[in-house]
């Protein structure tokens, strides 16, 4: 009997219970032991999420459905393209949902990321679309939808939308337009550029074929049909490396005469 006082107090945890103390950066814990009368210490066969297998119950509020977006400008034209697979973990739930959505006649945005949060982003830009149409009589331009895009993603700073969003126009001269966006609204007009999950390896390519960046060699204006074939090499080269990038290309270039669109089918698996 005495041999199991003297284990149990050596044991004995600060609220009552016989446990032994772990000390570490992250803060205290105790764990649960049963001592026999003969004073043989053994660990609860309970796992308490303490040492053998740490668990967490947490929830999130987002999740990432996966795609890869692309946009480039041109001197006289813009092209926004996206693939149409729609993925959760390892399950493909769609093989064609398009990442692309039609703001104005010479304005389309391309988002990837949660598909709830993009979902409710458009019905927010296209209300406010709808509210300045309107107001004015006529659409709004290209960079004034890229400042309120950046607003209305600001403005969801402390619980953003988890979007990953370029935009791709032409603006009042005839121009193509690109702007590039963080999470939380910031951006930047740039020749071009990409977000998703095959950003990384589409940016270093439309770097250098098409922003020319490092090169020694002249630069040459491309036509809108040249961009066209570079974009869906592009995302077939995406698709052979990245999981959630696949099935279909959608391609839409866009001018001052409107928007045409066009698909390039990818690798289905």
């Amino acid at each position: 009997m005495s041999t199991y006082f003297e284990a149990a107090s050596k044991l004995r945890a600060k609220d009552g219970r016989i446990a032994i103390p772990i000390h570490s950066s992250e803060g205290d814990a105790v764990i649960p032991v049963n001592v026999s009368m003969d004073g043989e210490v053994r660990a609860d066969p309970i796992d308490h999420g303490v040492t053998q297998a740490p668990y967490e119950k947490s929830f999130s509020p987002y999740e990432f459905n996966g795609g890869t977006t692309l946009a480039i400008s041109g001197p006289d034209y813009a092209v926004v393209a996206a693939d149409t697979r729609l993925s959760s973990g390892y399950n493909i739930l769609s093989r064609n949902q398009s990442k692309l959505h039609k703001l104005t006649d010479h304005c389309v945005l391309g988002s990837a990321g949660c598909k709830t949060d993009v979902d409710q982003l458009r019905s927010v830009l296209d209300i406010a679309m709808k509210v300045y149409h309107h107001n004015h009589r006529k659409q709004m331009s290209t960079p004034s939808v890229g400042q309120m895009l950046g607003n209305r993603l600001y403005m969801k700073r402390f619980f953003p939308y988890y979007s990953f969003n370029v935009l791709a126009g032409v603006d009042s001269e005839g121009k193509g337009a690109v702007y590039s966006y963080d999470a939380i609204g910031s951006f930047e007009r740039t020749p071009v550029t990409a977000s998703g999950s095959g950003q990384s390896l589409l940016i270093p390519l439309v770097d250098n074929v098409i922003a020319h960046k490092n090169r020694q060699d002249e630069k040459k204006d491309l036509s809108s049909e040249e961009v066209v074939e570079i974009v869906k090499d592009a995302f077939v080269t995406a698709g052979e490396r990245d999981i959630y990038t696949g099935d279909a290309v959608e391609i839409m270039v866009i001018t001052k005469d409107g928007i045409q669109t066009t698909t390039f089918s990818l690798k289905a698996d």
